[in-house]
């Protein structure tokens, strides 16, 4: 989810249109000030929200919003948690289920349970620390595929981890670097997950030697390399299959002029990871009224229903509509592949080390 609002714009790049993101406030600068009047939301580059809504919570609340962005998830964890003593806003959103640890154990939030709490699903509230962050919004990590390619090729698309390895797919896997990339690092713990600690790596030798290909980032794999996204099929890309997300087709479908019936991509359902993303309340955070009111605001069925078609993830609370193109388009996964944040936490550092000898090397 930290590429979601960069895979907007390249896309619409990519169809040749012209147009703007929602976004509240300033989006750059210094806060820090301390300025009561001010909540200021620091999160990786993907935030965006309706402009309606914002300016509904700042009439209602009095406080005026500014959001500093801070490239993507890693980057923007990384450095708020060495600006913690000193920190850039109040309330921190991006950090997700395989970085939550990070920012646990080095003492990034202070506890606040968010009014409204109560009404987010309860499979997305664990790991959050004692209220020190809360579950803001969910998203699927999975492999994409271009249908004109399988049709052309009178193939079928694969559907599961198991398939991606057979020989009819050999050298049509890109996706992204597990050490540098969000989802490069969901998938790698999808395939933790689906084969445990013993299997995984005897899942990647067979991944390597059918031709996988790994790049840098989301913008790298799913723009270039892919030949179904629109940014794709300008830059000519080659590999019918990409790791994504489950999310990617509402907007290859959203943003197209025409729109079409159907969309030129879809999901292998049987290769998904699911991430949560969380905000919390900033340790240390000067405006800490403020930051409480915003963290309230986030769980607010108005702001979880503003989700979707903005930043392309799904709400955490119940009752929460969610857009037809959503439903139609994007649906969730019915079963993907979870892991309990203790368990990322006490093996990822490891898991991406083994991966990088493994698969790079």
């Amino acid at each position: 989810m930290s590429n979601n609002i960069k895979r907007l714009t390249a896309v619409v790049v990519g169809l040749g249109m012209a147009g703007t993101l929602a976004a509240c406030g300033s989006s750059g600068g210094d806060q820090g000030s301390g300025d009561s009047k001010t909540v200021t939301l620091v999160s990786h580059d993907s935030w965006a929200a309706s402009k309606g809504v914002i300016a509904a919570f700042e009439k209602q609340s009095g406080y005026k919003v500014n959001v500093l962005e801070d490239g993507d998830a890693g980057q923007a964890v990384n450095k708020a948690i060495l600006t913690k003593d000193n920190p850039q806003g109040d309330v921190f959103f991006g950090v997700d289920n395989t970085l939550l640890s990070r920012a646990l154990d080095n003492g990034l939030f202070q506890p606040y349970e968010a009014k409204g709490s109560d009404r987010i699903k309860p499979e997305y509230r664990a790991g959050q620390g004692k209220h020190r962050v809360t579950p803001v919004d969910t998203g699927d990590i999975c492999v994409n595929y271009d249908n004109e390619y399988f049709a052309d090729h009178k193939l079928d698309p694969p559907k599961s981890f198991d398939d991606l390895v057979k020989p009819q797919y050999k050298n049509l896997l890109v996706t992204e670097n597990a050490s540098a990339s969000s989802p490069g690092l969901g998938f790698l713990l999808g395939t933790a997950a689906k084969y445990g600690d013993e299997g995984w790596e005897g899942y990647w030798k067979k991944l390597k030697a059918n031709g996988v290909k790994v790049v840098d980032g989301w913008e790298q794999a799913y723009n270039e390399e892919f030949s179904g996204s629109a940014g794709g099929k300008k830059a000519k890309g080659d590999r019918p299959l990409v790791v994504s997300y489950a999310s990617s087709p509402p907007v290859e479908v959203v943003y197209a002029d025409p729109k079409p019936s159907a969309a030129p991509t879809g999901v292998a359902q049987g290769t998904c990871f699911r991430q949560v993303e969380y905000a919390g309340l900033l340790s240390n955070a000067k405006n800490t009224e403020g930051g409480k009111a915003f963290l309230d605001f986030l769980v607010s069925e108005r702001f979880q229903e503003d989700m979707p078609l903005n930043m392309y993830v799904y709400p955490v609370r119940e009752g929460a509509q969610v857009p037809p193109e959503f439903v139609k388009f994007g649906p969730q996964a019915k079963d993907p592949e979870t892991m309990d944040p203790a368990k990322i936490a006490d093996h990822r550092d490891q898991w991406v080390k083994s991966w990088t000898s493994l698969v790079l090397k």
